[in-house]
């Protein structure tokens, strides 16, 4: 894609907190602006390229270009690319660049309308992401601070994936690389090597749906005694785990951690520092 544009943040930035509520599907909504547009945004790490909805881009006025198709949860989706003057979000502004353009559904989030945007690692990774659930507000910061104490585990950007990775132990293996994902709305889901691998013993398991950018997916569902990231030990975390092929293993990732395992934390992501730190609300 031609050209990532120019991001810099506000000095001001410990100021410039950016409050949100949560959609029915588990995610961060707030408001940024692209173009001078105000759009309903949703942050979420596990997406490559932030991405706006084909009804936003008409109404931002982008000239987008068919570009093919990507990889989602629950498939395949097809999507375009569209350059941009701005975007912005608390202490952050970005100037030219562009921006993915795919459909965006009702479902993913559990809404009547989709969101407007995805934020995506492209215009958060340089920057540390401080998450505190309990006041519903996030901030970007200058990689490096730490502004609270908490429990730290391993963060890097995927080299080919480009997307938050960590890693998580359960039952006594050691899974990685795990995505850190604040778009999914549940709690941690594996994929199918990684729960065969890693599976306690005589665990009663259930199906579920999840619903992903690329549609709705049957998974399987457990409640594990359970699950260590770094010095947090989390007690009966719902797991979910992706059929064969699923989006996890499709990129070669162990599974996912979601904002319904993140939400009970406050929550700094860091990959430049190369750290997650949590702290139990």
């Amino acid at each position: 894609m031609p050209g990532t544009g120019v991001a810099t943040l506000s000095d001001d930035a410990e100021e410039r907190w950016v409050a949100f509520d949560v959609t029915p599907g588990n995610q961060i909504r707030f408001t940024a602006q692209v173009n001078g547009e105000r759009a309903v945004a949703v942050l979420d790490t596990g997406v490559t390229a932030s991405v706006v909805s084909p009804r936003f881009a008409a109404q931002a006025r982008l000239k987008v270009q068919p570009r093919g198709t990507a990889r989602a949860i629950g498939g395949a989706i097809p999507f375009g690319w569209a350059a941009t003057r701005t975007i912005s979000f608390g202490a952050l502004n970005r100037l030219g660049g562009g921006i993915t353009v795919a459909a965006l559904p009702a479902s993913a989030t559990g809404e009547a309308a989709g969101p407007d945007l995805l934020v995506g690692q492209d215009l958060l990774a340089r920057h540390a992401l401080e998450i505190d659930y309990a006041a519903r507000r996030f901030r970007l910061l200058p990689s490096g601070r730490l502004p609270f104490r908490g429990a730290i585990a391993p963060l890097t950007i995927a080299p080919e994936a480009q997307v938050y990775v960590t890693e998580v132990t359960l039952n006594g293996h050691r899974l990685r690389p795990m995505i850190v994902d604040t778009g999914d709305g549940s709690a941690v889901t594996l994929s199918q090597p990684s729960w065969r691998a890693a599976r306690p013993p005589a665990l009663p398991t259930t199906s579920t749906i999840a619903y992903g950018l690329g549609g709705a997916q049957v998974s399987t569902m457990a409640i594990v005694p359970a699950i260590s990231i770094g010095r947090i030990e989390a007690r009966d975390v719902e797991l979910r785990v992706e059929p064969a092929g699923g989006f996890s293993q499709s990129i070669g990732a162990a599974g996912r951690i979601g904002s319904g395992f993140l939400e009970h934390y406050h929550v700094l992501l860091d990959p430049g520092a190369g750290r997650m730190v949590l702290s139990p609300l």
